[in-house]
């Protein structure tokens, strides 16, 4: 699948992922018999607005949308979905609410500085997400369901995973990255093994990263196996038995700071 294109990549019947080019944001569209479930909506108004329109490609179907976490990426283009239903975590409109404002400033000034101006000023302009509703466990999109587990606190205290398990599909949200290191800036490193061992025995077939391309069940287990080095080193540097520096040294993600 290109990051260029953002074409729809069929992962099962009626299970696409999207690959978008800006940060390699990959978006997820389950189609049911009644209903459509778009996962995540890009970082900006216009960003959101151009999901839309492709997801209106394939299917005309009335919209539901699931947020992985409240990090501006997946959510800030939600607005262009209403007057959609709207699930998250509980704790996930609260985080949005808390946090929106930081994150808009910081991202302006990150494409900014990069010399980006149209996407810093679609972002400066964008609104903050609508409040999304807590999360039922299942998702009935006519003579589909689709769960919606919290598996605990990894890449936030939020995160939401979207099983589709007629399909053998897992949306996994920012707690699997594919092209990329983690990003522990709000993470819980010490838990965050457990939270993608709880994703990686659903038993999917193919497991669809917050960014970058599907993985194979194999690829999910090996980045379990590098978070679980990274709860370790963690453990050791609460417990006194090792510094910062010297877990940022054995670190499996040398290119993040240590969190």
């Amino acid at each position: 699948m290109s990051r260029s294109t953002g074409d729809w990549l069929e992962l099962g019947d009626g299970v696409f992922a999207r690959r978008n080019a800006e940060l390699d944001l990959t978006t997820g569209l389950v189609l049911g018999a009644d209903r459509a479930l778009v996962i995540d909506t890009r970082g900006d108004a216009e960003q959101g607005a151009e999901l839309l329109a492709a997801v209106r490609d394939v299917t005309g179907r009335p919209l539901t949308v699931v947020l992985t976490h409240a990090h501006f990426d997946h959510c800030f283009g939600t607005a262009a979905f209403l007057p959609a239903p709207v699930y998250a975590h509980a704790r996930c409109a609260a985080a949005i609410t808390a946090t929106a404002g930081a994150q808009r400033d910081r991202w302006v000034r990150h494409y900014r500085d990069r010399g980006d101006r149209p996407t810093a000023t679609a972002l400066a302009a964008a609104p903050d997400p609508p409040l999304p509703s807590a999360a039922p466990d299942l998702l009935d999109l006519g003579g589909r369901a689709v769960a919606l587990l919290h598996p605990g606190r990894g890449h936030t205290d939020h995160d939401l995973v979207v099983h589709v398990p007629d399909a053998g599909v897992v949306f996994a949200g920012d707690l699997l990255e594919q092209g990329a290191s983690p990003d522990f800036e709000d993470a819980y490193p010490r838990e965050w093994a457990a939270a993608v061992a709880t994703v990686t025995a659903l038993g999917a077939s193919t497991y669809v990263p917050g960014h970058g391309s599907p993985m194979t069940p194999a690829e999910a287990a090996a980045q379990h196996d590098e978070l679980r080095v990274v709860a370790e080193l963690a453990t050791a540097v609460a417990e006194g038995r090792s510094t910062p520096e010297e877990a940022a040294a054995r670190s499996p993600y040398p290119d993040v700071p240590w969190p």
